[in-house]
């Protein structure tokens, strides 16, 4: 009963922050904080709970969390297909927490690209990288299908038959490993435009390359050498080297706008540390003004 209420009193503090920094966003447009069905927990795989490294994360305090951040930029004009971009958070840390550490907003409406992005819950600061229901077969679908629901009751658009557009999957740390299940049987890959991997390259090597051969999509992996990703990359490379396919090689402060637009496999190395890579030097605008996504026309 004790471990039920401190769980409850935390996902009560939790909304409360998320209401907050719903207020705080308005300048840049609307920031909806939601509660999913269809988000990553509560699920049965950690049902009872998470051990690492001899410290025990209840289901109760650490997966119960539903919560899902959309936000939508001032200037969004709805058409028939929303696209959107959806970011995965790392190890020990929240949606508000992330939304705010990596000013994921403010860098998402600076870009002025007509999207929506979707910023799920995973283990609540734990350091886990579990996605969940988002692992289950077709379990991205699901959770798309709740996106555009929410969409159309909450967002105020005029029109409500629209369908889901193109999809961008970014992760950080830990969040690369919902990412490439989603990629290998989320029920949703052929929609999937762009994978973005901030030094997150840490397993899973295989599901990245199978889906960079069967897509024409773009692939960014922006990683450190401090952060446990750099071997997994160089590991990477060399396979693309052995099946002839060719791939951009560059830093993050060399590299320009016109290589991250023509390059499909880009490979990033930085100086920055683990948690630096996707705010410090405004890496994910960059990285959202150089894809796929259409900018926000201007009256």
């Amino acid at each position: 009963m004790r471990v039920a209420l401190i769980g409850t009193l935390l996902l009560t503090l939790t909304a409360s922050a998320a209401e907050l920094a719903a207020d705080a966003y308005a300048p840049y447009g609307r920031l909806l904080i939601l509660p999913f069905v269809s988000a990553p927990f509560p699920h049965s795989s950690r049902a009872a709970g998470y051990q690492y490294q001899g410290a025990f994360y209840s289901a109760d305090e650490h997966y119960a969390d539903r919560t899902v951040a959309m936000f939508i930029p001032k200037g969004f004009r709805e058409t028939g297909r929303v696209d959107f971009v959806v970011h995965f958070h790392g190890w020990r840390n929240t949606v508000v927490g992330t939304l705010q550490q990596f000013r994921l907003i403010e860098q998402f409406a600076a870009s002025g690209r007509n999207a929506v992005l979707l910023v799920p819950a995973g283990p609540l600061n734990a350091p886990d990288s579990a996605g969940g229901k988002l692992e289950d077969p077709d379990g991205f679908r699901c959770f798309m299908a709740e996106a555009l629901t929410g969409l159309r009751q909450r967002s105020g658009f005029a029109h409500t038959n629209f369908a889901v557009g193109g999809i961008i999957l970014s992760g950080h740390s830990g969040g690369y490993r919902v990412v490439s299940a989603i990629l290998e049987h989320g029920g949703l890959t052929a929609s999937v435009r762009e994978v973005w991997l901030f030094d997150a390259l840490y397993a899973r090597s295989d599901k990245f390359l199978a889906w960079s051969t069967q897509s024409d999509g773009r692939l960014l992996n922006i990683y450190t050498d401090g952060g446990g990703t750099r071997n997994r990359t160089e590991e990477m490379m060399s396979a693309l080297q052995k099946r002839g396919k060719g791939f951009l090689v560059a830093t993050d402060l060399a590299v320009t706008a016109p290589e991250l637009k023509t390059n499909k496999l880009v490979f990033l190395h930085t100086d920055l540390g683990h948690n630096d890579v996707l705010a410090k030097r405004n890496t994910y605008c960059q990285f959202l003004r150089t894809s796929f996504l259409a900018a926000i026309a201007k009256d």
